[in-house]
């Protein structure tokens, strides 16, 4: 018997974590529900094998066979449409399984249909291959399932996925070129450190004047790069590992995320991006039927901030209390106050799940046009950082060059 860390929505509607044991996870689903809970996440209890479960998520490694999140969404979006046009699910698998684009979908798909053959649940067969399911979905899928609207269910999660991807593709393509203009400048003025000044170095020595103070720092400096540059990048980069370590850790990280959160520019567009996500997730999970304490709890784990994750825990609590959702979310400052505002409308009109989605829209699009303008920025500034640069660099080789030709006269 293995134990399973577990997170569900009870009869009465209010989040409760555990831990159980239990031969594997269908088994423990199988049990929540028929203690009348509606399971939303279940994992393996911790063990002495976090070390290695660590290495693989600092090094990013995807397991073999894993769907990626474009290929989840796509996988989604199409078993939304089968079952919404009356397809029977095994059906719909089978036709998933025939149109798959590669092997890998292929797989994945035949192995959910084989499950569902066998007479498991949908999740069941999913949460088998935790590597491409992850947790969260398919506890947004329990809830569907559980109250029988699993098309409208899959339909929402394939919105999700896909507003999400597009949200981060949309982020990921416009930093593109502001990091290799980057990389070409820092790549550049190397290259003139190490590469091209030493070879008037000798002709400096040679003539024995003392060089002008500009030069005599580019020599030091591209003396220093050429010496302790591998062990700097070495340094450099075990430094980033250990950080990436430490943050696993909820204390520095929640001093991270809060520190992000208040940044000037950069913290404002994580506010956004949180603020999406957020509107994004609580209305799927409203519109599926999870009432407001529950679902607030299952956005806790998917904001991806601790800080935030900590405001909307305040903000249920408020929400318990019957203080609402809105008034608490705004007191803690985290949250644009455009969110607060559209989340107070949806509980004065009782439509608080469409609301929140109608916000996590606003929020992805300030997103877009915040990125656009930041990237508008970055491009001409590493420019001109560049240009006085190497103007720099240039210009103290000529100014030692005129001091010789003076000396020769």
């Amino acid at each position: 018997m293995a134990a399973w860390r577990y997170l569900a929505v009870d009869r009465t509607g209010v989040l409760t974590r555990g831990i159980m044991e239990a031969p594997s996870e269908a088994a423990l689903v199988e049990h929540l529900r028929r203690q009348g809970s509606i399971p939303v996440r279940a994992e393996p209890a911790p063990s002495g094998g976090r070390l290695a479960g660590l290495l693989r998520i600092e090094i990013g490694l995807r397991p073999r066979g894993a769907l990626r999140r474009q290929e989840l969404a796509e996988v989604t979006r199409e078993l939304a449409v089968m079952l919404g046009a009356g397809t029977d699910l095994d059906r719909a698998l089978r036709f998933l399984v025939e149109t798959a684009p590669n092997a890998r979908v292929r797989a994945s798909v035949a192995r959910l249909r084989e499950a569902v053959r066998g007479g498991s649940p949908l999740t069941a067969a999913m949460a088998q291959q935790p590597e491409s399911f992850p947790r969260l979905y398919i506890g947004m899928l329990r809830a569907g399932e559980a109250g029988g609207t699993l098309a409208a269910t899959l339909d929402r999660l394939a919105l999700l996925l896909e507003r999400e991807r597009a949200l981060a593709a949309s982020i990921r393509a416009a930093m593109v070129y502001p990091a290799i203009l980057a990389v070409a400048a820092i790549g550049s003025i190397a290259l003139l450190l190490t590469q091209v000044l030493p070879q008037f170095v000798p002709l400096f020595e040679q003539s024995g004047a003392e060089l002008p103070l500009p030069t005599q720092v580019l020599i030091a400096a591209g003396d220093a790069m050429a010496r302790d540059g591998p062990f700097a990048l070495l340094a450099l980069a075990g430094l980033i590992l250990v950080a990436r370590l430490a943050l696993q850790h909820r204390r520095p990280r929640l001093l991270f995320d809060r520190l992000l959160l208040r940044l000037p520019v950069a913290g404002k567009l994580a506010r956004e991006v949180m603020a999406a996500r957020f509107g994004r997730t609580l209305g799927t999970l409203l519109l599926n039927g999870v009432p407001l304490v529950a679902a607030l709890g299952v956005v806790q784990d998917a904001l991806g901030n601790l800080a935030g994750a900590e405001a909307v825990g305040h903000a249920a609590r408020g929400a318990k209390g019957g203080a609402g959702l809105a008034g608490p979310l705004g007191e803690t400052g985290l949250f644009p106050p455009r969110t607060v505002l559209l989340l107070r409308l949806g509980e004065e009109a009782a439509q608080l799940g469409p609301m929140a989605l109608r916000a996590a829209e606003i929020h992805e699009e300030q997103v877009r046009l915040a990125v656009q303008r930041l990237v508008g920025l970055l491009v001409p500034a590493v420019t001109i950082v560049m240009g006085a640069a190497v103007a720099g660099i240039v210009a103290s080789l000529l100014l030692a060059v005129l001091s010789l030709n003076d000396l020769a006269g």
